[in-house]
């Protein structure tokens, strides 16, 4: 607990972490590129990012890139704001939020890159609708997503894996779906470029295979 409230506190007076309580928090929509990063680079988000080392690793190998990693959870996002702090690293922030609430932050095709790496993959039927890869959930990445923007997904699990993929093959607002059970054994291996979180390693470790896919929304009105 008092890990926490030490991190809590840090994270308040962090200026790479917006979250409730702070002034931007209210009025950030469609002004990232104006009030929080100082160049106009193109966004890229990272979905329930935990301790954010995937988005401080896209950061640090895409300087000309803005990214911003979302998690509800303080003392996770503490992690990654420090690791982006020790790095000197502008081109990186974090929001504490609900990834439900995203239509809140970001305007409307502001976004031109969507990553979900590793979420919970909710393997009971009962919380089926929270998985992060689910129809509701993609109909609110449509809407920030920019015309022909990526969305980027990573996981171990295959349950999910093959989730996700039944939910796309459900739309018809989808195209350039390409995915590999294995992708450390796949020619779409450059696409994630070789970025392993902590959970990655762990999930690695145990003999799981790394499953990845993308996919963009057609190129038409919502």
């Amino acid at each position: 607990m008092k890990n926490k409230l030490f991190r809590f506190a840090v994270v308040a007076q962090r200026a790479n972490v917006i979250e409730p309580g702070k002034e931007l928090f209210s009025n950030i929509k469609g002004n990232w590129n104006k009030s929080f990063f100082t160049s106009k680079n193109p966004i890229t988000i990272e979905l329930a990012c935990g301790r954010g080392e995937y988005s401080v690793a896209l950061a640090k190998l895409f300087p000309n890139r803005n990214y911003v990693g979302i998690d509800i959870k303080g003392d996770r996002i503490w992690k990654g704001s420090t690791l982006a702090v020790e790095q000197n690293l502008s081109n990186i922030g974090f929001l504490r939020t609900d990834i439900l609430n995203v239509e809140s932050f970001f305007d409307d095709k502001e976004v031109d890159e969507i990553w979900i790496t590793f979420p919970d993959p909710r393997p009971k039927k009962r919380d089926i609708k929270r998985r992060l890869t689910g129809n509701r959930f993609i109909d609110l990445y449509k809407r920030v997503l920019r015309p022909g923007g990526y969305l980027r997904f990573k996981t171990d699990n295959t349950g999910l894996f093959h989730f996700t993929l039944e939910e796309l093959s459900r739309r018809d607002d989808v195209e350039d779906i390409q995915s590999t059970e294995d992708v450390y054994q796949s020619e779409l291996r450059g696409e994630c470029f070789d970025i392993k979180t902590r959970f990655e390693e762990i999930f690695a470790s145990k003999g799981e295979s790394i499953k990845y896919l993308r996919f963009k929304f057609k190129n038409s009105e919502f």
